[in-house]
């Protein structure tokens, strides 16, 4: 999109934020490289939408710095930042059209009318919506009117450009659309993005890599296969999946083996135990030894079996392939796949080599 850009790497190094007495944010550092796509996931209250306000300039850390493409810039204001944001409230216009709306912070900044329209069209046509430029909001959809505010923050050829769950007041099939639609577009653009959300579904399919966050920390930074294959912490293996990861303890029985519900499996060797033995649930099969489970409920979702059991005592999920006949009562004997076994401390309850 841009003729010569800038290199809009984002460095932000030992950022804290407090509201009074509250912690919001513990010491942030995370470097975020140039045209890379990243996500910040995690509940609501993890500090997620305070980072991005702070990297913005809406909010200003307590402690930290703040900087874009090398240059320092938590003393700018946000319109000297080089960036653009979309927020969840789609914020468009209604008494302008498409076009005027798309334009109009190119019109505040007094460029010319040509160089104005080439930007709008431009934009417009990236985001599917050139032939709706002569339309008044009020005539759009919720997803015409979110592609329009997307439309109009990359239209700034921004630096870096912000959004704070945009396409969560959209119907499943359009955010669906629209995550697809956008990460192609910001692919193009070549402007680093970062995303807020909640919605891991978005995470896993959007980002180059998703920082988990939990009470005001990163707990892990990756790319959404490692955080997804290789969680760095029990938060992580339970927060990310649906449904998340199965826990059990595992008790040492020596020379690297680890008594887990009755059975001995190959692990770590640590000098602490228990461990936590964690495995998702597409990584159990049906076979002749593993972990005994006695099966409470059998949902069924097209393509498989989401299997609840019980295991030692413990509720435990398997998913199963739909051919499989397993009723509530039945008792499953489920191996799970040696190499997708995960092991957590349960004092630091961060991930064991």
């Amino acid at each position: 999109m841009k003729g010569t850009r800038k290199m809009a790497e984002i460095q932000i190094k030992n950022v804290a934020k407090k509201f009074g007495a509250y912690q919001a944010l513990h010491d942030i550092n995370l470097t975020i490289a140039d045209q890379e796509f990243m996500v910040l996931l995690g509940a609501s209250g993890c500090g997620k939408t305070t980072l991005l306000r702070i990297i913005c300039g809406l909010e200003t850390a307590t402690e930290g710095e703040v900087w874009i493409g090398g240059r320092r810039v938590d003393h700018l204001a946000p319109k000297d930042r080089g960036i653009a944001m979309v927020f969840q409230n789609y914020a468009v216009f209604p008494h302008l059209t498409v076009f005027e709306n798309i334009g109009f912070g190119l019109r505040m900044q007094k460029l010319p009318d040509d160089e104005v329209r080439r930007r709008v069209e431009r934009v417009a046509s990236l985001m599917h919506i050139e032939m709706l430029l002569k339309r008044y909001s009020g005539e759009l959809s919720g997803g015409q009117r979110q592609r329009v505010a997307v439309a109009r923050a990359l239209a700034m050829e921004p630096d870096v450009i912000l959004m704070d769950e945009p396409l969560s007041n959209l119907d499943a099939l359009l955010r669906m659309e629209m995550r697809a639609e956008l990460k192609g577009v910001l692919a193009e653009s070549k402007t680093t993005a970062v995303y807020v959300t909640h919605d891991q579904v978005e995470a896993m399919s959007m980002a180059d890599r998703i920082s988990v966050m939990h009470q005001g920390e990163i707990v892990q930074a990756a790319s959404p296969i490692e955080v997804y294959r290789n969680p760095a912490a029990e938060f992580v293996a339970s927060f990310i999946g649906n449904p998340p990861m199965n826990f059990l303890r595992a008790e040492a029985a020596g020379d690297g083996k680890w008594s887990v519900a009755g059975n001995v499996i190959d692990g770590p060797r640590y000098g602490k135990s228990p461990l936590q033995f964690a495995i998702r649930p597409e990584d159990m099969q049906p076979a002749g030894d593993g972990l005994e489970a006695k099966v409470k409920i059998v949902e069924p979702l097209g393509a498989h079996l989401l299997v609840t059991c019980e295991v030692n005592g413990t509720l435990f999920r398997a998913v199963l392939d739909s051919d499989m006949e397993v009723k509530r009562g039945d008792m499953l004997t489920l191996a799970p796949q040696t190499d997708r076994v995960r092991w957590f401390d349960p004092e630091t309850t961060l991930a064991v080599a």
